[in-house]
């Protein structure tokens, strides 16, 4: 198949797409903000509900990667991404749905509904998310990128400012609702995945049958040698990162219902203000990256974000009653900002480590992508939450800007030495070779 030709772009098919992500961002957003002050419900410690919200990623680090690449490889009538899809996006729907109710019983059974969502969501989540550039040129997967960070920002604004608001009339509600979106996604995913998309490595070459099944271990201890030490700092950038928005994601409702004495519900919605605004400028940073270049734009997003979190513990000083109208609309202003950058970190992020795969290898980096983005959600909450024990709520924001200041240099010099080996050997960071 040449897939060099002119490159055809349709937003309807990537909208439709980007529906998986949809449903997925929401379960997420709502699960991170909300499932903290569930575990609140038997453990007070911060740090000890961020470790939890953490332990529970472990899954996911460990077999995601190994799933995307897994899904690379696999032949079968229904494609290579969707029989993990028609596995993983049910069973998370019904065990999603039956959180609220496990945790009226006792903790370990609601860790035990939580172990097996989670396991869902892991052996989906790879293949869904690479369905974008197995049907997009390399050319458009900025935009369309932007187009599926659309998507999953419309989740994250439901889950936020509708199922928060469920969550206060009853527990079970929003799960619920939930639930449903994610099986209305996989219906809609069934029927319009193409079983052969055109950007999916389908070739019978011998020696590209022999790159696709180097195994995932073997592929990722090459990240250590010389040549691919712009990809590696590019993912300990991307890493770093995360630690930062993952923990912040899982601790703002803590922060804000604890220490500025919020309602519950009023915590959600402000923070739903960093979805919205990624949702606004999602596409139009797609867009900027088309043009701009991919790490020039995450590079703008990474100066602006941790100044923005600096400013958001200051807040409470300028206003005498922290529980003000005042307060929440300033909150709600700086978030809204925030998430302008983060949008331009965000959107660029996972095209441009799709790119260090080529067409043979966009599961395996996929997978890579979520190792090192979900690495850090294993113990991002945890420690956030512990310097929140030690030094203070505050410190919350304090410790995800640092997280983004350092991710600049790591970036900054991933790209550098990438651009210099492309310039010397155009191909030369096409795949990772055996």
């Amino acid at each position: 198949m040449n897939t060099q030709s002119a490159p055809t772009f349709s937003y309807k098919k990537i909208a439709a797409i980007g529906s998986g992500f949809f449903a997925l961002t929401m379960i997420w957003t709502f699960y991170n903000a909300y499932m903290p002050l569930i575990l609140g419900n038997f453990i007070e410690s911060r740090a000890i509900r961020g470790a939890i919200m953490g332990l529970d990623n472990l899954l996911a680090v460990l077999l995601i990667p190994l799933i995307g690449s897994w899904s690379d490889r696999l032949q079968s009538p229904l494609g290579n991404r969707l029989p993990f899809i028609i596995v993983g996006m049910p069973v998370a729907a019904i065990f999603f749905i039956l959180i609220p109710y496990s945790a009226t019983v006792t903790l370990w059974l609601l860790l035990i509904i939580d172990i097996i969502f989670l396991l869902a969501m892991t052996i989906y989540r790879a293949p869904v998310i690479a369905l974008m550039p197995d049907h997009t040129h390399p050319s458009k997967r900025s935009t369309a990128n932007g187009v599926i960070n659309l998507m999953g920002g419309i989740g994250a604004i439901i889950a936020l400012f509708v199922l928060s608001n469920l969550f206060v009339i009853n527990r079970a509600f929003p799960f619920i609702v939930a639930g449903i979106f994610l099986i209305l996604s996989f219906i809609l995913l069934y029927y319009i995945v193409d079983r052969k998309p055109a950007y999916s490595n389908r070739s019978n070459d011998s020696l590209e049958e022999t790159q696709a099944s180097l195994s995932f271990t073997h592929s990722l201890l090459k990240l250590k040698e010389k040549q691919y030490r712009g990809q590696l700092l590019i993912l300990i950038a991307i890493f770093l990162y995360f630690i930062g928005y993952s923990g912040m994601e899982a601790q703002f409702t803590v922060y804000a219902v604890e220490y500025l004495q919020l309602d519950e519900n009023v915590a959600g919605m402000t923070l739903g203000f960093f979805s919205l605004s990624f949702v606004l400028f999602a596409i139009p940073a797609g867009i900027l990256g088309s043009k701009l270049g991919k790490a020039p734009t995450m590079f703008i997003g990474l100066i602006a974000l941790p100044l923005l979190f600096i400013l958001i513990p200051l807040l409470p000083l300028f206003v005498s009653d922290n529980s003000s109208h005042s307060l929440i609309l300033i909150l709600q202003a700086v978030l809204f900002l925030s998430g302008i950058a983060w949008a331009f970190i965000n959107v660029q992020a996972y095209p441009l480590v799709a790119d260090l795969g080529g067409v043979h290898r966009i599961g395996f980096f996929t997978g890579l992508y979520y190792l090192f983005s979900m690495a850090s959600s294993i113990i991002a909450p945890g420690l956030l939450g512990l310097f929140m024990d030690l030094i203070g709520h505050s410190s919350l924001f304090y410790c995800a800007a640092f997280t983004f200041i350092i991710a600049f240099y790591f970036l900054r010099k991933g790209h550098i030495i990438i651009s210099s080996q492309h310039d010397n050997q155009p191909m030369a960071n096409t795949d990772l070779q055996g």
